[in-house]
């Protein structure tokens, strides 16, 4: 592992991870990684279950990872690869509880979560990822408090922002400034080029990958042809 994301979903990971395998640090697992892979299902479990997590194997075949699940396990990961950097990206904690609120199923604030309801809905393919969803979760809350959700009612966004600015300021206090880089999308390839020590490519773009909208169309096109369209696949 060379490098580990500790930053939330929502914050530009989808952007980050196709700049990291731009740059030579990839493959870099990514929450569509683990969508494109329903087998890996299997490596999660055990990690999920709280048993001994055989990081390698997670990992088999990557060299970075980025969003979530992986960044839920950030410290693990920085404890378990030393040598590895870390990438914590982050955006305007209220912009970033706006977005977060499209990034599962939602619920009426006096409603109940259904998972039942929602796996007989699923993508077949997707079935045995979203029933590890509220064991990452709970993960999830244990790192960043019980405030915190991915699916079900809404956070409020006072609390929203405390939690990310919590996180952001926990990431910051737990690693040296030489191996931990601060990053927004809108800082582009230089910051995230000298930390890595790399070269920025000339006359390219930084990456510009919006979360939500392609989740939105992923999910849409599972649905209707359980066939899952990845971002990152090469277009033509």
């Amino acid at each position: 592992m060379r490098i580990i994301g500790a930053g939330l979903p929502r914050t530009g990971t989808s952007s980050l991870k196709a700049a990291l395998d731009r740059l030579g640090f990839g493959p870099t697992y990514h929450m569509f990684e683990l969508m494109q892979h329903p087998e890996h299902a299997d490596r999660w479990s055990p990690v999920v279950n709280r048993e001994s997590a055989d990081w390698d194997r997670v990992f088999a075949g990557y060299d970075s990872a980025v969003d979530f699940p992986a960044s839920i396990y950030w410290q693990e990961l920085a404890e378990a690869y030393p040598e590895a950097k870390v990438i914590l990206s982050v955006r305007d904690p209220r912009r970033w509880h706006k977005s977060i609120g499209s990034m599962g199923p939602q619920m009426p604030v006096d409603g109940e979560f259904d998972m039942a309801a929602m796996m007989e809905q699923m993508p077949p393919r997707m079935r045995s990822i979203f029933e590890l969803m509220p064991q990452f979760n709970d993960a999830a809350q244990r790192m960043l408090g019980p405030d915190f959700t991915m699916a079900g009612a809404p956070m409020e966004e006072e609390k929203a922002v405390e939690i990310f600015e919590r996180h952001t300021e926990n990431v910051r206090a737990a690693l040296p400034a030489d191996r931990l880089l601060v990053f927004q999308a809108s800082d582009g390839w230089g910051p995230l080029c000298e930390f890595l020590g790399v070269e920025a490519p000339v006359d390219e773009p930084y990456p510009h990958l919006n979360d939500a909208a392609t989740l939105q169309r992923m999910f849409a096109t599972m649905t209707e042809t359980n066939e899952l369209v990845s971002p990152f696949e090469p277009k033509g």
